[in-house]
């Protein structure tokens, strides 16, 4: 196994620990929010109100702009020095400051026809309506803060560094939970609260990468110019991610559109079955994808092609060896694990039934939306943005026409199961180019995925026997987490010694 591939599994396990740490903090906050939002008005207008920042934060930041920032930043480390690559981000950090200032400023004068293109249901209910446009505009600016924490941490992953900025959602995490234990405990009103919770956790973010950022020797004082060429082709790639990652946001904005159609509650049923999802894949699949870029790219300017195939196929059969048994156990233990979690307080048994079968939807489409990761990170490497742009444009397509389809039958789980099969179809378009691109299989499964789909059944209908007990079934997903990884050793996965070593080498220096 190469190096890249070794410090590729090294990364993504740090990333994926810290991810972790944050994602328990995540469930504890959304049980907490559970508990004192329930699935309400004030829930469906808060959370509709976070969703546009954290829209414009994929347009702007995770969506384009680190993405292509990292492989120019590195080039120019390697070809003119560190004291010339510092003056890129000061120089992006203009511009960043300069648009979403203005982005930002329209947002919240112009917040109640932005609600009503994003939620035209919710004019129809004159209080939910204008509790979310008053909660849009104390949420928006957040689109600031946290687009500067995604320049911080294309600085920092570049360097190779990637713990600082995985830790930062932890942080907001916590805030958010202190504020609604205060709001809760002083009788303040819940959803204006979290509203001002998010900016403040916003501004922890950015401090918190600060530290890092000057032990690698920058800082934010230094010279910088308007017309600095690395941000000038940093834009030039961002321009079809840019379309991309807004493609890919129209498809939440009518995905949300087509919601606010649906029963009260749909909105929140939704996002908590998204969160459930997002806990396997933030924690190690997107994780995979974020630490790949930086070899992928060394390797592409390299020429290196068989490296960078060898390289591309260890990292989806990472992904897959993680995310296979996680989609089986989300499907198997989906109504337990919302009972368990969110089953209290306002959230009662209608909102459990509903987001389990969110969940089992949205569970089936899990690896794909891990592998969709590493296959972007393989494009970006290659300097091609073009190709995931036009993809996610007709994957749009698919999931309009699917979840349209769907919706009317089976309510909000249609629009689930609509996200799975579009990012499906991605996949499978991405890899078709792909093999074209780099003349050969782009991916070759391996013992990693058949072993991998046969345990994950196993680990699956254990599960599912269990499912009748809902806290019995949550403790025993530690157990069948370590039977999957013991058979997996046994069988020789080698996906499953790397990790296995890796871990038993960091207990050891502990």
């Amino acid at each position: 196994m190469s190096q890249h591939v070794r410090q590729i599994a090294k990364d993504a396990s740090i990333v994926g620990g810290a991810t972790l740490l944050s994602r328990v903090l995540g469930f504890f906050r959304d049980m907490i929010l559970a508990y004192v939002l329930g699935t309400g008005i004030a829930a469906d207008a808060f959370y509709v109100a976070y969703r546009l920042p954290n829209m414009m934060r994929r347009l702007f930041a995770e969506g384009s702009m680190t993405m292509a920032f990292v492989p120019v930043f590195t080039k120019l480390r390697e070809e003119e020095g560190e004291t010339r690559a510092f003056a890129m981000p000061r120089a992006a950090m203009v511009w960043l400051l300069i648009i979403l200032g203005v982005l930002t400023t329209l947002a919240i004068v112009f917040a109640r026809p932005l609600t009503e293109l994003i939620t035209p249901g919710f004019v129809k209910n004159p209080a939910l309506f204008d509790l979310t446009v008053e909660l849009t505009r104390i949420v928006f600016p957040y689109i600031i803060e946290i687009s500067a924490v995604a320049l911080c941490m294309g600085v920092l992953n570049s360097y190779g560094h990637f713990l600082a900025p995985a830790l930062a959602t932890s942080e907001l995490n916590t805030i958010i939970i202190v504020g609604a234990g205060v709001a809760y405990l002083f009788k303040l009103d819940v959803a204006h609260t979290l509203a001002w919770s998010v900016v403040i956790g916003g501004l922890g973010q950015v401090f918190m990468q600060q530290p890092q950022m000057r032990k690698f020797g920058f800082t934010w004082r230094g010279p910088w110019s308007f017309r600095d060429k690395g941000v000038a082709r940093m834009g030039l790639l961002m321009l079809p991610t840019a379309f991309g990652a807004a493609v890919y946001q129209v498809n939440i904005v009518i995905g949300t559109l087509l919601a606010s159609y649906l029963p009260t509650g749909s909105i929140s049923y939704l996002y908590y079955a998204d969160r459930l999802v997002q806990f396997p894949l933030g924690v190690f699949g997107v994780a995979v994808g974020t630490v790949a870029l930086p070899s992928l790219a060394k390797l592409a300017s390299s020429g290196k092609t068989g490296e960078f195939t060898d390289t591309l196929n260890a990292s989806l059969r990472l992904t897959l060896f993680i995310c296979l048994p996680a989609a089986a156990g989300l499907i198997a233990l989906a109504d337990p694990m919302v009972r368990v979690l969110f089953g209290r307080g306002a959230f009662g048994a209608h909102a459990i039934s509903a987001t389990a079968g969110a969940l089992i939807a949205y569970g089936v489409g899990l690896p794909a939306f891990a592998c969709v990761r590493a296959l972007y990170a393989a494009y970006f490497a290659l300097a091609d943005t073009r190709t995931p742009a036009i993809t996610a444009a007709l994957c749009l397509v698919v999931y309009v026409v699917s979840g349209w389809a769907l919706m009317g039958s089976t309510g909000h789980v249609g629009l689930a199961l609509a996200t799975s099969i579009s990012s499906w179809f991605n996949v499978l378009v991405l890899g078709i180019i792909l093999r074209k691109k780099l003349g050969g299989r782009w991916f070759v499964p391996g013992r990693t995925t058949l072993f991998g789909t046969l345990l994950s059944c196993g680990v699956g209908f254990g599960a599912y026997a269990t499912a009748d007990r809902p806290y019995l079934s949550m403790v025993l997903i530690v157990g069948w987490a370590v039977v999957y990884m013991a058979a997996a050793s046994l069988l020789r996965v080698e996906e499953a010694r790397m990790l296995t070593d890796f871990a038993l080498r960091r207990l050891r220096r502990n």
